[in-house]
C-alpha cells in the first residue's frame, strides 16, 4: 500500500510532465449559484484534491468550476503551477459572501490571496465572474450543502 501511494503520484506527475494527458479521479459534484447563474462545481474537499485542483486540464466547460473547501477560514492563497487554463478565483467566507475575485494566468507561481477569512474558493474560467457582473459582496448559494473538509 505504501509503495502504491508513492509510486502512482510520481507516475502521474511524470506522465503529465511528458505531455501525456492524465485522467484525474472523479470528484463529487455540487450545484452552486451566483446571481442568476447555475454552477456545476467539482468539490475539492480532501487534502489531495485541494493540492491537485485543476492541474493538467486543457479546458473546462462554461458553467463548470471547482470549489475548494478548506478546513479553516483564513487568508488562503492559490497559484497556477501546472494549471494550463486561465482562471478567475472567488474567495468566499463562511456565510457564502464573496470577499474578492482574482484573475490567474496559466502556469505561473504568483500567489492570489483572499482579502479576508475565506472558507471556500471557487475557480471558474477566466472572466466568468466579471462577464456576469458578479463581484465582491455578492453571495454564493449552495455552500451549505458542500461536504465538510477532510
Amino acid at each position: 500500500m505504501t509503495l502504491r501511494r508513492t509510486f502512482i503520484p510520481a507516475l502521474v506527475a511524470g506522465l503529465a510532465f511528458a505531455g501525456v494527458a492524465v485522467a484525474q479521479p472523479a470528484l463529487t459534484m455540487a450545484e452552486l449559484g451566483a446571481g442568476m447563474y447555475r454552477i456545476e462545481a467539482e468539490v475539492a474537499h480532501t487534502f489531495e484534491s485541494r493540492q491537485t485542483g485543476l492541474m493538467h486540464r486543457v479546458a473546462m466547460p462554461l458553467h463548470r468550476g471547482m470549489v475548494f473547501v478548506f478546513p479553516e477560514a483564513r487568508a488562503h492563497c492559490m497559484w497556477m503551477k501546472n494549471t494550463l487554463i486561465a482562471l478567475s478565483v472567488a474567495f468566499v467566507d463562511d456565510q457564502g459572501r464573496i470577499l474578492n475575485i482574482e484573475d490567474m494566468q496559466p502556469q505561473t507561481g504568483d500567489n492570489h490571496c483572499a482579502a479576508g477569512q475565506a472558507r471556500y474558493a471557487l475557480e471558474m474560467n477566466l472572466g466568468w465572474f466579471a462577464e456576469r457582473g458578479i463581484k465582491a459582496g455578492d453571495t454564493l448559494r449552495g455552500i451549505d450543502r458542500l461536504p465538510p473538509p477532510q
